[in-house]
This record gives structure tokens, C-alpha cells and sequence, in this order.
């Protein structure tokens, strides 16, 4: 019998250069990260016969040559810092440099079991939207504590006129992102779906829509674990602690859990119902409000793998952010 092995590399990401290593061999490769370093990190790939690389995720220095690659048809798998961190505490592995990175990479790259399949490329320019939305809302709520504190009436309206500005960035923005998404009718239909669950309105209908484009096609389990909603257990022989969430998707996480305010009080009867049995069991409002986050984002993984609205039809003008 033939045992195929798949040759695996690592990539360390710098602002200008990529390091290039392949696992178990000493003909590491530096290029510029650009289009035409790029070009010569495929064909240099192709050589080697390379079919799988990783590269850890850093800042979005990475996505220019990720995209490239996937496109290019190699399997890519980006870790996480702290993958990469444990990987090397696991070999006690302390030395560090770009060269010695990438090999430990590429190392971590063929330790891999499952590969996940690649994200939708179309969501990508519509994460960096979101992001900027996001920012948009942040720069409005430090404007509007400040406010707070200041006692300047001249300074409190040039704040006043800042913050009316960026609500007005931020609702022509959101706009724009829907109706880009919008141009892509499956895209369209999956938003129109979790959209139409009650409570997720739909600036979180976008959030879930781009934040999570596996949505529909995986378990409940592993959705809430994704946004980082998941209750991991902390025992340890006779000693039981307290659930707790911890990592996953933040910018996601938050989202749903601003949402989980409004819906568990006033728009899903399932929700409100949630919220009371549990803080009548003597939970605290925001474990409580976790868990109603938590279920929120069940219900829109359950309408998008069923291919059926919440209510028969999505809410009527649910599109609108006049």
C-alpha cells in the first residue's frame, strides 16, 4: 500500500514580508507581501508540491494572500494566536523568530484533523463594513459619556452635532451593506430568514448574516459555541464552579447580546418567558440575558437550516432603515 502524505507549510505574517516554511524541511522562503510576492510564494508552493498551509490570523495582514491562495485552489487554514501559542507550550517551544515561527506553523498545519471549508469570499468585504459600523456605534457611545461628565455647554453641543453625524454615517452605512448583501439573492433570503425571528432586528440580522456565515449548516451546539455563548463547566473533583462563557466571535457575542435586552422584555414571548423563569430561579440579569442571547441565536440557526421564516413571512418593511 501507498501512504500519501499532504505537505504541509507555514506562513508567518509580517506587515511587509511573509516567512514560508515547510513542514519537516530547511528551505524556508521570505517574498514581499504583495501581489507579486504573492505570485512567487504559488508558484513556489506549486514547486514543492505544497497542499496545505497555515497561517496564523494577524491583524488582516493575512487576508491579501489568503484570498490569493484559496483562490489559487490551496487548502488554508488560519489559526489563531493562541493556537499557535499553545501548540508551541505543548513541545516547550520558547525560542522565537519569524523564521522559527513559520516552520512551528507549518508543524501546527499538519497536526490538523479537520479542516473547515473556507468562508464565503463575498462575506469578506462585508465583515470590513460591519466593522466600520461597529466602530461607528463605539465612537457615538464614548461621545455620549462624555456628555455625561462635562458640564461645557459650548463643548456638549459640538459633541451633540458629532454624535448626529455619526448616527447619520452609521444608518447610510447599514443601508449600503444591506443592499450590497441584497445583491445576491441566496445571501438575501438567509438574512430575510433570521431577520424574520422575533427580537433580531435587523442590525443583528446583518451581524449574525456576516459574523456567521456558517449559519444553517452546523449544529446548535456549535453555533453558540462560534460567538462564544457556549456554558463551559469549571469542576474539579468534588469542587463545582460556576458556568462561565468564554472566547469565540466578540463583535458577534455583542450583538447578540445588545439584542437579548430588547427581545427578552418586549418582542419574543419565548424570550420573555426565558428570561423570567430563569431570574425566578435567583439568576443574575446578565446570566440571564446570556441565555437569552444564547437561545436567540438557536432560533436563527433552526430558520435558515429549515429554509423557513419564523412567522410564516419575515415582518413586513424589514428591510427598512429609513
Amino acid at each position: 500500500m501507498v501512504k500519501h502524505i499532504t505537505i504541509c507549510a507555514g506562513i508567518d505574517t509580517g506587515k511587509r514580508k511573509l516567512d514560508v516554511a515547510i513542514e519537516g524541511r530547511r528551505e524556508p522562503l521570505q517574498v514581499e507581501n504583495t501581489s507579486e510576492g504573492h505570485e512567487a510564494l504559488s508558484a513556489w508552493l506549486r514547486q514543492n508540491r505544497v497542499k496545505r498551509i497555515g497561517i496564523e490570523a494577524s491583524g488582516g495582514y493575512e487576508q491579501p494572500v489568503v484570498a490569493e491562495l484559496r483562490r489559487k485552489r490551496f487548502v488554508v487554514v488560519v489559526f489563531q494566536p493562541a493556537q499557535v501559542r499553545a501548540y508551541a507550550k505543548f513541545h516547550l517551544q520558547r525560542a522565537k523568530n519569524d523564521k522559527i515561527d513559520a516552520a512551528l506553523i507549518a508543524a501546527c498545519t499538519a497536526a490538523v484533523r479537520k479542516i473547515h471549508a473556507a468562508p464565503d469570499p463575498r462575506l469578506l468585504p462585508f465583515a470590513e463594513q460591519l466593522t466600520m459600523i461597529d466602530q461607528i456605534g463605539e465612537d457615538i457611545a464614548r461621545l455620549k459619556n462624555r456628555i455625561e461628565s462635562c458640564r461645557n455647554v459650548r463643548i456638549n453641543q459640538l459633541w451633540h452635532e458629532d454624535i448626529a453625524r455619526l448616527e447619520q454615517r452609521e444608518k447610510a452605512a447599514l443601508k449600503a451593506l444591506v443592499a450590497s448583501i441584497c445583491k445576491h439573492p441566496d445571501l438575501a433570503r438567509r438574512l430575510a430568514l433570521i431577520n424574520s425571528v422575533a427580537g433580531i432586528g435587523l442590525p443583528t440580522a446583518v451581524a449574525i448574516l456576516v459574523r456567521l456565515p456558517e449559519i444553517g449548516r452546523i449544529t446548535r451546539e456549535q453555533a453558540v459555541a462560534l460567538a462564544g455563548l457556549a456554558p463551559y463547566d469549571d469542576d474539579s473533583g468534588d469542587q463545582v464552579g460556576v458556568r462561565h462563557i468564554e472566547g469565540g466571535r466578540k463583535r458577534l457575542r455583542r450583538a447578540l447580546y445588545t439584542a437579548s435586552l430588547a427581545a427578552s422584555f418586549r418582542w419574543n414571548p419565548q424570550l420573555i418567558q426565558l428570561y423570567r423563569r430563569l431570574t425566578a430561579a435567583g439568576k443574575e440579569h446578565k446570566r440571564a440575558l446570556v441565555a437569552c442571547a444564547r437561545k436567540m441565536l438557536i432560533f436563527a440557526n433552526t430558520v435558515v437550516a429549515r429554509g423557513t421564516p419564523w412567522c410564516g413571512e419575515p415582518p413586513a418593511g424589514s428591510f427598512s432603515v429609513s
